[in-house]
């Protein structure tokens, strides 16, 4: 009986671990628990192997031998495979080409309610000559603050900011642009909330003129106990946004590329006709969330996006500003034309 137990819980690990490594082959990556623990693969790989350990000395017992040592390998396995597709999407590469007068800059940073403060999200934002930033989670006046910082320093820059309501800042998120890519409009608007995320507002701004590109500051819901169906939803609309030429969408999108699956209308892209700078450039395992755990361990869910006719040039994911306050790492990415890179 203990013999055929063991077999069964063998199995049914079995099953499980391969679930989470591959969740896109059962259409479960969008599946409350299954999506959680595959947000955070790097972390999922120490977990194992610290179980794999654990087991291993189960097995120096004499009854548990054969059953530990099937799950030492079980757990090894599932290391090795969810280590693969870590290493495979890209541990960390900060190198930039030249910018180029075709080129833009975006910088995208959940605050956290502004935690950080306007003069360091403004510094971040002017060492990195950013062109566009994307601000989940940062009330006006916050935002107004930053682009005046930023004007002082010869880096003027135009405020949008979409909100469900004014008392959390968590429901508030702020684009800022630069003149210099053109006059620009916001076209959401929070009287019309059927047409938007479900329950944290995103941006879209489009120039005036039609010259340049749609900007879409993004922030879909966490998934969490009571709101599977909005972040759902949410990635579903921020898929559709993404559906024309010269998009670029950058934020705070609460997934993974693995939660991703499916909504790309081509084999690259992850939302829509969007295509994944960190997967593009080499830093698509790079956590960004949360700041109490190394990035290496943590969840890449704040992204940068656009759309093929844009080539990612660079990024990184900043690391030094993890003790100002936020919850999660900004994001720095430079895009070029591909008619330009051609």
């Amino acid at each position: 009986m203990l013999r055929f137990l063991g077999a069964i819980a063998t199995v049914a690990i079995a099953v499980g671990l391969l679930v989470v490594t591959w969740p896109q082959f059962f259409g479960l990556q969008t599946t409350w628990i299954i999506a959680q623990i595959t947000s955070m693969r790097s972390l999922a790989v120490v977990a194992a192997l610290l179980a794999a350990v654990a087991f291993a000395l189960l097995a120096l017992l004499r009854p548990m031998r054969a059953f530990a040592g099937s799950i030492v390998v079980l757990l090894l396995l599932f290391a090795v495979g969810n280590a693969a597709i870590v290493v495979s999407r890209g541990l960390g590469n900060t190198t930039f080409a030249e910018k180029t007068p075709d080129s833009i800059t975006v910088l995208s940073w959940n605050t956290l309610g502004a935690a950080p403060g306007a003069a360091a999200v403004a510094q971040l934002a002017i060492d990195s000559e950013a062109d566009v930033i994307s601000l989940p989670e940062t009330p006006q006046e916050t935002g107004i603050e930053i682009a005046e910082t930023m004007r002082a320093a010869g880096r003027p820059m135009w405020v949008h900011t979409e909100w469900f309501d004014q008392i959390s800042p968590a429901r508030s998120t702020t684009v800022l642009i630069s003149p210099d890519l053109g006059d620009y409009m916001k076209v959401t608007s929070n009287e019309e909330r059927d047409d938007n995320t479900t329950v944290l507002p995103t941006v879209i701004v489009e120039p005036v003129d039609g010259d340049g590109p749609t900007f879409v500051a993004a922030h879909a819901v966490a998934p969490i106990t009571g709101q599977m169906q909005n972040w759902r939803d949410d990635l579903a609309w921020l898929a559709e946004q993404c559906q024309a030429d010269n998009v670029i969408m950058a934020g705070d999108f609460n997934a993974t590329v693995d939660s991703m699956a499916g909504l790309g209308s081509t084999p690259d892209a992850a939302l829509g006709a969007c295509v994944d700078a960190g997967r593009s450039s080499g830093n698509g395992a790079v956590g960004t969330w949360t700041t109490r755990i190394p990035a290496l361990v943590g969840s890449p869910i704040d992204h940068v996006m656009a759309t093929p006719d844009w080539t990612v040039t660079g990024m990184r994911v900043v690391t030094e500003l993890d003790g100002t306050g936020s919850d999660h790492r900004p994001v720095i990415v430079q895009l070029s034309r591909e008619v330009a890179a051609g």
